[in-house]
């Protein structure tokens, strides 16, 4: 069985986890007394993050972030992180907090932000969209397998076929990127 770090379909058989989170398009009225009260029953904190593209004020994202990250660090939970054109701003946040771990899902940036996240110890995690931009591509395959996750996401392409796209670009076999990932999982979720 294969992980799919961060997914929308209900029906995967890829093993995956639990989360729970205000996600920054519903920054205005999301409830994180909710996020409070059911923290201690899901696997990680998320979708959190900021998004610099939607119309909710980023004072009302960054207050909301910084309250989830708080409830995260309390009860020892990862946190898979939602970032759109805020990844100097996420990073300064995540270095006011001491997490457990960090997984950045959906990860499109350069292979300079890549780097910088992996030298903090935090996770990538690439799916469908990483094929559509040169640049995330680059940041996909300097990204250690030992920092690395994959990921459906919205799509609805299998995510073994997923694996089988990220294994080539790299240069690296499907079971060698699968046994990487499962490694992976099982560090943060002790599994």
């Amino acid at each position: 069985m294969v992980i799919d770090i961060h997914t929308h379909n209900a029906q995967t058989h890829a093993q995956t986890i639990k989360t729970l989170g205000v996600h920054p398009w519903h920054a205005l009225n999301g409830d994180i007394s909710a996020v409070e009260a059911g923290a201690v029953e899901v696997d990680a904190i998320g979708e959190v993050g900021l998004d610099f593209v939607c119309d909710v004020p980023r004072e009302r994202q960054i207050s909301l972030f910084r309250a989830q990250l708080a409830i995260a660090e309390r009860v020892g939970k990862p946190v898979v992180l939602h970032c759109v054109r805020a990844f100097e701003e996420v990073m300064k946040i995540l270095s006011e907090h001491r997490l457990s771990a960090v997984i950045f899902h959906g990860f499109i940036g350069s292979k300079e932000q890549a780097q910088r996240a992996v030298s903090e110890g935090y996770y990538l995690s690439f799916g469908e969209r990483t094929f559509h931009s040169p640049k995330t591509v680059e940041a996909m395959r300097s990204t250690p397998l030992s920092h690395l996750f994959v990921e459906t996401d919205e799509s609805t392409t299998p995510i073994e076929e997923i694996y089988t796209k990220i294994a080539a670009l790299r240069g690296i076999s499907t079971t060698e990127l699968s046994i990487a990932t499962k490694e992976n999982f099982s560090r943060i979720f002790n599994s």
